[in-house]
Order: structure tokens, then C-alpha cells, then sequence
């Protein structure tokens, strides 16, 4: 008797049991790996990139019969409207939870277009504060169709795993959607996007093969964009934040300037020190920094190397600051600087989040090179003449 109650016990919970008849098949939903924003004619254009289901559990796509991505486009007064659009030409659900990255193009970015875009992708429910953005000034829909190197897996390109490629070198920063909000509400209320363009760089026996290119940074704030700083202009952005894996710095070894060395820049710190005197500000920068040296040729002492390698970074540290005040940008966020350290200096001074900046502000760059690995040598060729 005792049996047969546990039994019916049993059998009446089991009928309590959640089941899952109301989920959709993995197999059978698309998968939104990123998404493009464009403007024009007064309109949102969104492209979609939906990669191949096959290709999310694997690194490198084996299969060249099947595309690994496709791109949909659509268009609509509103982000929302354009890709309402595109799911009438859809035959599948639609998953969002794997959506890895946006791509803005220079026209959303001005006139605040972009600020709905995000308020956007943060409501959504089924989104992430950690998808990376980026800005271009190729059409995105280029950017979002190149393959990546060896036919790698979309899911893991340098624009969908971005962290990976700074490791060993972080001339640009990745952002995320959480970076873009925190850069934008806090005082400069500017931030930096990652700037991708395309370049032919790479090549098989047959073709020549497009790759993406982290070529600077685009500048937004919540008044709309500000423009682009783009390869050596941007170098000194790399120095200014303590979030640099590695770099490099090319200096010139002789007095006739015609051999050249480049050292790995490892182990950044960086302080900056508001200083004020009655209404006006300056900030003293203080660096210290490893470096590594590779192959070169002639002779070098340890001390002046490390004169070259200071001299160096700070002509770039200087540089990126006067690109910066060009298009009226605080490029090193130096009035968060004091509006952390004097925030009753900061309210007497700020205007829209920012402190009045020239090229006097940096009143000083120390850069301290405390240790330099000369290989597996000394400051010596390896090969004497």
C-alpha cells in the first residue's frame, strides 16, 4: 500500500515538472553576430549579420560551400522600424543574446543619431552592456562581410573578440556599450571610439584578401560627433591609460638618423596630477614604462635608449593633444582628471563637462623608462660587420 501512495505521489509531481515544448530548436534560429547602423535620406540603415549556425561552435570554418555569414539590410525612420523590416524576410527566429558588436558609420554618428541607437541595444532585454562598438568611414555593410584571416570563424574576428589582437598590441582600445555610457556621462562627456577601416594587407596565392584595421579613433559626445583622429595622430593615446598590454616605439639610434630601433613598451603606469593656480589649470604627467628591445643595428648605451624612448613617447603624447584641441577634445579626458581630484575647482570651471584646455595644459611629461630587457644580449649587434 505504502508503495503504491509513492507512486501516485510521484506520479502527481511529475505533472508539476516544467517542460520546454514552448523553446525553439537551437537549429532553428538565426544568430545576430553583429549589427551596422547607417544614415541617410533622412532614414536609419541597418544591416544585420547573421552567421552560420555551424559556425558558432567552431574556431575555423571548414566547409567553403557555405557562406559564413549573410548581411540583411533594411531601412526606417526609427532603428527599431528598419529592423521590424527585416524580420518579415526572415524564415527563422531571431536570437539575440550572441550579438558580439556595432558598427557605426561617420553619418550616424553626427547630428546625435547614435544616441537612440544605443538607448536602443541597452533596453533590449535580450542584449549585453559588453557589446563592443566601432566606427568606420567604409560602407558597413564592406565591414561587416569581410572574412576574417585563414577563413576564421566570424564569431572570433578581431571585431568580434576584440581583446585577443591588443594582447599584443593595444594601439586602440576596445569599447564596449557600458564604456560609451560611463565616457558620455562623465565629465568631459566626450569618449573615444575604436576606428575601423579596410585594408589589402594579406594575400593567398589566388587573391588578395581584405582585412578590417583598427586605424584610430572616432570622437563622440553628447552634442554629436567631432571627427577622427587616424594613425600617428592617435599614437598617444596608447600612453595615456593604464589598460595598454604592449606598444611600440620606433627611435632613431645615431646622430645621422639613419638607424633606426624599435622597442616593445610593456607595464605602463600613468599619473596625472592636476595642478591650479587661481582660475587656471595644468596637469603634470608622470609615466612609467618597461621596454623591450628588438633587432637592430649599431651602438647604443642603455642610458641614452632610454633618453630616445622618453623623447619619443612624449613628442607622441603631445601630438595626439594638439590633434585633439583641433577638433575641440579633450582626447585625455583631463578634466575627469580634476573633476576627481578638485571637484569644487572642476564646478567653478567647467562648461558642458569641460574645463578650458590650450596647449599649454600639460605643463609637464616624465617618462620614466625604469627597466629595459636588451634581449638575449647586451646593447650590441648580434652580427658584427
Amino acid at each position: 500500500m505504502k508503495i503504491y501512495i509513492k507512486l501516485l505521489t510521484i506520479i502527481g509531481l511529475t505533472t508539476l515538472l516544467a517542460g520546454c515544448l514552448d523553446m525553439t530548436e537551437p537549429q532553428r534560429m538565426y544568430y545576430i553576430n553583429a549589427v551596422g547602423v547607417d544614415f541617410e535620406d533622412n532614414e536609419y540603415v541597418v544591416y544585420l549579420q547573421i552567421i552560420n549556425f555551424a559556425d558558432v561552435a567552431k574556431s575555423i570554418q571548414t566547409s567553403t560551400d557555405v557562406a559564413p555569414a549573410e548581411v540583411g539590410r533594411a531601412t526606417g525612420k526609427t532603428i527599431e522600424e528598419a529592423i521590424y523590416k527585416l524580420y518579415r524576410s526572415l524564415d527563422q527566429e531571431v536570437f539575440w543574446g550572441h550579438m558580439r558588436y556595432l558598427v557605426f558609420s561617420e553619418r550616424v554618428m553626427e547630428n546625435e543619431h547614435i544616441i537612440p541607437v544605443i538607448d536602443t541595444f541597452i533596453r533590449f532585454r535580450d542584449t549585453r552592456y559588453q557589446i563592443w562598438v566601432y566606427c568606420t568611414k567604409n560602407p558597413v555593410n564592406e565591414v561587416l562581410l569581410v572574412t576574417p584571416i585563414l577563413r576564421n570563424s566570424l564569431s572570433s574576428s578581431k571585431l568580434s573578440n576584440p581583446i585577443n589582437p591588443t594582447e599584443q598590441e593595444t594601439f586602440i582600445e576596445p569599447k564596449d556599450l557600458r564604456d560609451i555610457i560611463i565616457g558620455l556621462n562623465e565629465p568631459s562627456h566626450e569618449v573615444t571610439i575604436p576606428y575601423v577601416s579596410i585594408k589589402e594587407d594579406w594575400q593567398t596565392a589566388e587573391e588578395q584578401l581584405e582585412e578590417t584595421y583598427f586605424s584610430g579613433v572616432g570622437i563622440l559626445s553628447k552634442d554629436g560627433f567631432k571627427g577622427f583622429l587616424q594613425d600617428n595622430a592617435a599614437r598617444g593615446n596608447q600612453w595615456m591609460h593604464n589598460r595598454t598590454k604592449r606598444g611600440e616605439i620606433t627611435v632613431q639610434i645615431n646622430a645621422n638618423r639613419d638607424e633606426a630601433l624599435t622597442a616593445s613598451i610593456e607595464k605602463i603606469h600613468i599619473d596625472v596630477k592636476p595642478l591650479v593656480k587661481k582660475e587656471i589649470v595644468t596637469f603634470e604627467v608622470e609615466l612609467k614604462i618597461n621596454a623591450t628591445i628588438n633587432g637592430f643595428r649599431g651602438k647604443i648605451s642603455e642610458q641614452e635608449l632610454k633618453h630616445q624612448i622618453s623623447t619619443e613617447i612624449k613628442k607622441e603624447i603631445q601630438q595626439t593633444f594638439q590633434e585633439g584641441l583641433t577638433l575641440d577634445v579633450d582626447i585625455f579626458r583631463l578634466s575627469e582628471f580634476l573633476y576627481r581630484d578638485n571637484v569644487k575647482t572642476w564646478k567653478r570651471l567647467e562648461k558642458d563637462g569641460k574645463i578650458p584646455l590650450d596647449e599649454h595644459s600639460i605643463s609637464k611629461i616624465n617618462v620614466e623608462v625604469a627597466k629595459i630587457n636588451p634581449g638575449r644580449k647586451t646593447f650590441s649587434e648580434t652580427i658584427q660587420e
